[in-house]
Formats: structure tokens, C-alpha cells, sequence
């Protein structure tokens, strides 16, 4: 989510999203991201796209809602949406703020079919034991140290860590951060599938992503002798 100010320009979330959580509206622009998220995601199936998930960040504020579980229904029956075609990403440290009770939020939603990311992972501090019980699909290796690993041993020996971690508990594992081919490369090797970053694209406007995602499925079509 990106605010275009009249005079600021493109506003990184990052400059209003604090704001926007102690004044209690990331409430009301979370349920609005959910809802045109889900909408946007269906309307990119139905134009050929047919595997589309779109991932959405959610805000401690918003799992602690007693209506958080009816948005989120309602947002998947608004737009036709399957349910695992829906991403909810929610940070570690936000998770290990109340374990018991994001959980049991978590774990309603993965029933419903929806799946759950934790994303920055590596930045908190959660133990080996408390990973193992949360209701989560996948696990978004965070970027400081992703960025870095080629050069940083230290960083390089985490996300090698962390990839090997969560086979071994069967979820899936997506690297975020990627900027050169060199660290797609390397976490290929290491067994990491799925990368995030500017390596693949910038943020994109919705019509520049159908033409980029036109592109890439030409690209990955065999070519004939």
C-alpha cells in the first residue's frame, strides 16, 4: 500500500503505517486492503491467472478484532476468491506478543483455508518449540539477511539455517530482499524456491504487473525446434 500525496509523491508505507497503527487506522485500511486484495487477486484469475495468490500483511490491531474472522469471510465471499488462494502474512515478533491468542486467530483462519506467513522471520525470538506449534504454511526469511549473505557468513550460514529448518518441518520457505541473480542462485542451491525482491521486479502499478506477468509466462513457455 502506497499513498500518493498530492505533494509528497509515492509515500512508502513504511513513513505512515506507525501512524496509522497508534491511531487505531490500520483497522479501517486493513479491512480495505483485505477487501480489494481478495477482489484484485480474483479478477487476475479470471483473466487467465488462474494460480494468482496474493499475500496480505495484517496488523496485530486487526487479529485482535472480535470481528476479524467475519472481514475476512466476507472478503473471500464478496469476491469469489478460494480461500487458498489468500496469504495472511504476520510478522514473528507480533506473533510471540500474545502466542496463545494470535494462535488460536491463526489457526481459525488456516481452517478456513486460508494460508499463514510469518514474515520477518530471523528478527525475533521465538524458540525452536513455539515455531513448531504455530498454524503456519510458510516462512518469509527476512531481508537483512538475505541482502547480505553473499558477503556475510554469518548471514549466509542463518538462511541456510533457516531454509533446512523449515523442511525439516515441512513448510514452504520464501527469501525476501533478492537484488542480483547471484543470491537467487545461491538460495536455489540451498533448496529455497520461491524469492522476493527487486531482483524480479520493482513495485509495480496493476497494469504494468499484467503485462510482467505476461512476459515471464512467455518466457517460461519450451521453446519449439
Amino acid at each position: 500500500v502506497r499513498w500518493l500525496h498530492p505533494e509528497l509523491g509515492l509515500v512508502s508505507p513504511v513513513n505512515f503505517i506507525e501512524l496509522a497503527e497508534n491511531s487505531g487506522m490500520i483497522v479501517s485500511i486493513g479491512e480495505w486492503v483485505l477487501r480489494e486484495s481478495c477482489r484484485q487477486a480474483k479478477e487476475w484469475q479470471d483473466a487467465g491467472y488462474p494460480d494468482f495468490r496474493i499475500a496480505v500483511n495484517v496488523s496485530i490491531r486487526q487479529l485482535h478484532e472480535p470481528d476479524f474472522m467475519d472481514v475476512v469471510r466476507c472478503a473471500l465471499d464478496d469476491s469469489g476468491l478460494p480461500p487458498g488462494s489468500l496469504i495472511v502474512e504476520i510478522t514473528e515478533n507480533m506473533i510471540m506478543e500474545n502466542a496463545e491468542s494470535n494462535t488460536m486467530t491463526l489457526q481459525a483462519l488456516k481452517n478456513l483455508g486460508v494460508k499463514i506467513s510469518i514474515d520477518d522471520f530471523g528478527t525475533g525470538f521465538s524458540s525452536l518449540t513455539q515455531l513448531r506449534r504455530l498454524p503456519a504454511n510458510l516462512i518469509k526469511i527476512d531481508q537483512s539477511f538475505v541482502r547480505d549473505m553473499l558477503i556475510d557468513t554469518d548471514d549466509f550460514a542463518i538462511v541456510e539455517g533457516v531454509v533446512a529448518l523449515t523442511k525439516s518441518f515441512k513448510l514452504d520457505v520464501i527469501a525476501e530482499g533478492v537484488e542480483v541473480q547471484a543470491t537467487a542462485t545461491a538460495l536455489a542451491g540451498m533448496g529455497c524456491g520461491v524469492i522476493q525482491g527487486y531482483w524480479l521486479s520493482r513495485p509495480l502499478p496493476r497494469d504494468d504487473l499484467l503485462d510482467w506477468l505476461h512476459d515471464r509466462q512467455r518466457q517460461q513457455r519450451p521453446k519449439r525446434a
